[in-house]
């Protein structure tokens, strides 16, 4: 059968990375593909320095690959919004089918993305944009297609993994963890990304439409970070038998479907809490299968290729298959009439559990007005320990209460905080057992 074509545009970790498994895995990966998947052209503005580009029709001009007549595929590795969104949209006019790696441009533009594809009949295969070299979009797009999804949580951003696994290791604060996990280029110089959610609110969408059918609705994702969790936080959850992690979570529910991203506290005994360092993990909750987990690099040059490559070989044993019966974009047959109309919950609605922490004028009286104001608000105490007074006769208060609805406690909060006796903000984190039947 003739080769498929390959245009990849950027070779900066991915890109490079991308093109040496190409190279270097030619024969196995022509074998599997049942048809050679050769690099016709590249498109970069700096080249990895582990990536020999010698004897390939090469460029700077990336809309010169999406045009290229005798590219098949166009592999979009240079991530952003706007000019990759662009880039691929050109690509699809002319008929190429498009493997990308950009999350941020799914999750944002994915329902104009895909039907455009559709109605040019090429496929757009994103497997790498969530948790790097992970295969769970294809088993959740496939492997778990006879189940109905119940949630799917997850460790989808690693260097907010690798700075409360150092915080809960070593004692250390959030700030100093940050710096180290830059030096390290384990975190952007700008890391608001990684550490407020954002980046884990992109992946989260795009598991959310796959698992459940519906748009992808990035804007109504619910995202927090992790810069206010302190050492005395990872402390007080090790002692109450609970590990912080950031998780994107999305449920389920006769409400709707949540969708939010926040720190949370879970229970040590569940395996995403062994997670530690950079690496991604990701449980589906099936009504069938039960509760599957998918670990592994969610991140790095090969690791990401790897998924890469897979969309390639998917792409090149599909491209003769008439588009009607290709495996779908997002899980689901066609593109608006097979679309769920489940809405979003608004994070106020949601249920969770709480951990609190608070700092009080150590004076006879405030624990119980604290408690009273949570019992007006219908919310109540699971474990309460309350310290030694610190400097300034402030009393370190901890608190884990039963589930309630966000709106309930954002009210406690509100009057909590008002108390003449609170000093400062309360401390407030989500607590999920993540357990079968939740």
């Amino acid at each position: 059968m003739k080769p498929v074509r390959v245009g990849i545009c950027g070779l900066g970790t991915v890109g490079g990375g991308t093109f040496n498994v190409l190279t270097r895995n030619a024969d196995d990966i022509a074998r599997r593909a049942g048809r050679p998947i050769v690099i016709e052209q590249v498109a970069h503005r700096s080249i990895h320095p582990d990536c020999d580009i010698t004897g390939i029709n090469a460029t700077t001009d990336v809309f010169e690959v999406a045009t290229n007549p005798n590219v098949d595929v166009l592999v979009e590795l240079i991530g952003g919004y706007d000019i990759a969104r662009e880039l691929v949209l050109t690509a699809i006019e002319n008929g190429k089918h498009v493997v990308t790696a950009n999350k941020a441009l799914i999750a944002v533009h994915g329902n104009e993305i895909f039907r455009a594809a559709h109605e040019k009949g090429v496929i757009v295969a994103f497997e790498a944009a969530v948790a790097g070299g992970i295969p769970v979009i294809k088993s959740l797009r496939e492997g778990l297609g006879a189940n109905r999804i119940e949630w799917v949580a997850g460790i989808i951003n690693g260097t907010g993994n690798y700075i409360l696994t150092h915080m809960r290791d070593e004692g250390r604060a959030f700030e100093d963890v940050l710096a180290e996990a830059q030096a390290l280029g384990y975190a952007e110089s700008d890391p608001t990304f990684d550490v407020e959610g954002i980046d884990a609110a992109h992946k989260l969408t795009i598991l959310a439409s796959i698992a459940y059918g519906v748009p992808l609705q990035f804007e109504k994702a619910f995202t927090e970070g992790i810069s206010r969790i302190t050492a005395e936080d990872v402390e007080q959850a090790d002692n109450l038998g609970y590990v912080i992690k950031h998780l994107g979570i999305s449920k389920r529910t006769d409400q709707g479907l949540e969708l939010r991203v926040h720190p949370t506290l879970i229970p040590k005994e569940r395996l995403l809490a062994s997670v530690h360092g950079v690496k991604n993990a990701i449980a589906v909750m099936g009504d069938a299968v039960g509760p599957t987990l998918y670990y592994g690099a969610g991140a790095g040059a090969e690791p990401t290729a790897s998924a890469v490559v897979a969309d390639l070989l998917d792409v090149a044993r599909d491209i003769s298959t008439e588009h009607r019966y290709r495996v779908p974009y997002l899980a689901f047959s066609g593109i608006d009439e097979d679309v769920s109309q489940l809405p979003i919950m608004p994070m106020e609605d949601i249920t969770t559990a709480y951990y609190l922490r608070l700092l009080a004028v150590d004076r006879p009286g405030v624990l119980a007005r604290v408690a009273t104001i949570l019992s007006e608000q219908g919310i109540s105490i699971e474990a309460l320990i309350q310290k030694e007074a610190t400097e300034g006769e402030l009393v370190p208060i901890i608190l884990l209460t039963h589930r309630t609805k966000e709106k309930q406690m954002n009210a406690a909060i509100r009057e909590i905080e008002s108390m003449a006796d609170i000093a400062g903000p309360v401390t407030r984190i989500r607590v999920e057992s993540l357990s079968e039947g939740e």
